[in-house]
């Protein structure tokens, strides 16, 4: 079996070098399986899935060291539909299985992609020690604040007073705030996009790529099936404008249509400010700041508030040690200074006993 690892991880990046030296440039095509997309027309995950292989490209990734890892549920079918390695795994271990596999290989790059169900319920103690790990792999959350595959029941993200086949009454769950709990459990990067918003998905998902350690990008997608028009007024050209807070490193936050409206900080509460009554300018709104992590907790809290426009962005990007690189250096520092072990020596160690 060892043999057969070993030529099959040689085959592995012998292709890869020859899919970066004097190859052909892939483009998003590359990057389309054989398999037909079996998703409901007109869902939200077409879009995800094309965003993504759209910026796969500009990685300068060889596809043979990209791994596409997923749980159960609608989302869950990413793997079979990317040109790339992918493993379609159990119910909420995506992640489980991402950690390990990074830790064996940490040449690859490694994608999960769950849903707010998956990723959040039964895979939630998964996700929150991923993050505070900082492991180096990239979560795609959709987030479509229902169970869609296993028709219409609420999930952790649907709002309180949520009537469904599950609750009928409606539900008396308070949500979870999926980029507040990212923060919270010390991801190192947090973003937020819509599946209807391509330019701007592209952009975010670009930048989880690039990032060293844990990204999180919860992704608003529509259940055009079970949740129709969830998202609206947020990704509609007739509200958006009004109701969206685009976050961009170092510029003020402003929205509205005629970009009338900011952000202003009344001690750590965020409030409207109306940029054209001569009260304020935009000296006095908040500068957006990826590195800040106070900031970013406030401005993921403002998630459900009423009177507040929804943040869509980034909302951290900091740098700290991967758990794969500290792994690595720990275990090369133990060989240096007490040899390469060997299975039987570790058998044979410490406390043992014979049965008679």
């Amino acid at each position: 079996m060892s043999v057969l690892v070993e030529e099959v991880l040689s085959n592995v990046k012998a292709t890869s070098v020859g899919n970066s030296v004097g190859a052909a440039k892939v483009t998003a095509k590359d990057f389309q399986s054989d398999q037909d997309v079996r998703w409901c027309p007109g869902c939200g995950d077409y879009s995800i899935l094309a965003q993504t292989q759209r910026i796969l490209p500009d990685l300068n990734i060889p596809r043979e060291r990209m791994v596409f890892i997923s749980g159960i549920g609608c989302s869950s079918r990413f793997p079979y539909y990317m040109e790339t390695y992918g493993f379609h795994s159990i119910h909420g271990r995506a992640t489980a299985i991402a950690s390990g596999l990074k830790m064996a290989r940490p040449d690859l790059s490694i994608w999960v992609v769950t849903g707010d169900g998956d990723g959040l319920s039964i895979g939630g103690n998964h996700m929150i020690h991923l993050m505070r790990r900082n492991v180096d792999v990239n979560v795609i959350l959709f987030n479509n604040q229902i169970y869609g595959l296993t028709k219409g029941q609420y999930s952790p993200t649907s709002e309180k007073g949520k009537v469904t086949k599950s609750t009928p009454l409606g539900s008396i769950d308070y949500p979870f705030n999926p980029a507040a709990l990212a923060l919270g459990s010390s991801c190192t990067f947090v973003a937020r996009s819509m599946d209807r918003d391509p330019k701007h998905m592209q952009a975010v998902l670009k930048r989880a790529a690039e990032h060293k350690g844990t990204s999180f990008v919860e992704m608003y997608q529509n259940c055009n099936v079970f949740n129709d028009g969830a998202f609206f007024t947020l990704t509609e050209k007739e509200t958006r404008d009004e109701n969206v807070l685009y976050l961009e490193h170092g510029k003020p936050l402003i929205f509205g249509k005629e970009k009338d409206k900011g952000i202003h900080l009344d001690g750590f509460t965020p409030t409207v400010v109306s940029l054209k009554d001569g009260k304020h300018s935009v000296n006095d709104l908040i500068v957006h700041n990826e590195k800040d992590s106070t900031l970013a907790f406030i401005l993921a809290n403002m998630t459900y508030q009423e009177k507040l426009p929804r943040p869509v962005g980034i909302f951290q990007s900091i740098e700290r040690p991967t758990y794969d690189e500290m792994m690595s250096q720990q275990i090369e520092t133990a060989i240096q200074k007490r040899g390469k072990g060997t299975l039987e020596k570790l058998l044979n160690s410490g406390e043992t006993w014979t049965i008679q």
